[in-house]
């Protein structure tokens, strides 16, 4: 019996590693220079340097930085104060005609996005929306709302029906009932939908790339450029790769708690 929990233990931090792996080889690229990058084999001691990092700035990474952050926050905020509220009645409150509108929200996830592209292409060339951030607003919404309301009507469903029969029987309305009773027990829900949509949001390509050029760029279509005909440059884009992701790395490692117990909602009775 020791043994076999051994080799699980063994088994598991193999597993872990190849998943870290990829992550740890792109931090040590990061910080060589472009010669060391190419070595072959791998070099694995090296001098680090910060040039690469100076590199990516030097190209202009911090306006995509920003319209990034900027389509994130607010599409994320307009995504839960929507999925709330429609969460709520479609678990709590639930009426004629639920599972047909349940039905609805997942069937628009099923429409590949190439699909859509031209019809969103066309609208936002009419609306004057091509090439600006508030565009990949109403998009990243659209496309995590969906999600985030089924989300959060799994996790609403185990808000206890007794409680909240208690505070309708002491007078609380309708918006006291939703802010004060139901959405403290359902936090961790609501924290961890709102990571999920910011992960979605922060690394989405195929819009940002068709529907943006120089005024709202966002990070994935700033790493794309690095895509050359001269061939990749792998050390700054190591290093432009890292800098992409360390705000997602950040968030989601100071949300943790509240993820595993979001997404464990309901798993153990």
């Amino acid at each position: 019996m020791r043994l076999g929990r051994i080799g699980l233990t063994a088994f598991t931090w193999l597993v872990a590693m190849l998943f870290v792996f990829p992550l740890v080889w792109m931090v040590l690229t990061a910080f060589k220079q472009e010669a060391d990058a190419y070595t072959d084999p791998p070099r694995l001691f090296f001098t680090p340097t910060l040039e690469q990092f100076a590199g990516v700035f030097e190209r202009g990474f911090l306006p995509y930085l920003a319209n990034s952050a900027f389509v994130t926050v607010i599409s994320t905020l307009a995504v839960l104060v929507l999925a709330i509220p429609a969460a709520y009645a479609l678990s709590l409150a639930p009426v004629r005609g639920t599972s047909n509108a349940l039905g609805f929200f997942l069937s628009t996830k099923m429409l590949p996005i190439v699909a859509a592209i031209i019809p969103l292409y066309v609208i936002s060339q009419n609306v004057q929306l091509l090439d600006n951030v508030w565009a990949l607003n109403i998009l990243y919404t659209a496309m995590n709302l969906p999600l985030a309301v089924w989300m959060l009507r799994s996790f609403l469903l185990e808000v206890p029906k007794e409680m909240i029969e208690a505070a309708r029987v002491d007078g609380a309305g309708l918006p006291t009932l939703l802010y004060r009773i139901v959405l403290p027990v359902v936090a961790p829900g609501i924290a961890a939908t709102a990571l999920i949509c910011v992960i979605f949001s922060w690394t989405e390509f195929f819009y940002a790339v068709n529907l943006t050029a120089a005024r709202a760029g966002t990070v994935p279509v700033f790493l794309s450029g690095f895509i050359t005909s001269e061939g990749l440059y792998w050390a700054q884009l190591s290093a432009a790769a890292l800098l992409a992701s360390l705000p997602v790395m950040i968030i989601g490692w100071f949300a943790q708690n509240h993820l595993v117990r979001g997404l464990s909602m309901g798993a153990v009775k």
